[in-house]
């Protein structure tokens, strides 16, 4: 079992080193050449910028067990499939029974955005955001070890 983490864009890495760290997993932040990450235990893995790049390096890496932070319902679709358990961010755990749903909405949310509509912005990051990453990701965590 290893935490790989959509690196672009991911607020709470600090929590999710330490969870790593504390339970002695192997931790991996991938980024585009355009993010600075730096960490002082796990690796941090650089990857071109193209289009979703570090997406698709995430989901082809990903394997059965392995707990993958990410924010993106398509990337959580891809590693659920490979039987991953993923995670995002805010510390919402993605599942099969609850992915579908966000990714109709992410859809729904498209096409308003796409037809001139506008659609709510993300709030803003707050420390209980921060608990229930470290709460869900040790769940996750502990769960793992019992299989």
């Amino acid at each position: 079992m290893r935490i790989i983490v959509d690196g672009d864009a991911c607020p709470g890495i600090s929590i999710i080193e330490r969870c790593a760290k504390d339970n002695n997993l192997d931790l991996i932040v991938y980024c585009d050449i355009h993010h600075y990450i730096v960490l002082d235990y796990g690796d941090v893995k650089i990857v071109d910028s193209g289009f979703q790049s570090v997406d698709m390096k995430v989901s082809n890496e990903c394997k059965e067990n392995d707990i993958v932070v990410s924010q993106d319902y398509g990337i959580a679709a891809i590693c659920l499939g490979k039987r991953a358990h993923v995670i995002n961010p805010r510390g919402t755990i993605y599942t099969n029974d609850n992915i579908g749903g966000m990714l109709e909405q992410r859809h729904i949310s498209q096409k308003i955005r796409k037809a001139g509509g506008r659609t709510h912005n993300a709030r803003k990051r707050t420390s209980e955001d921060d608990e229930r990453l470290k709460k869900n990701l040790l769940f996750l965590i502990k769960s793992n070890f019992k299989e």
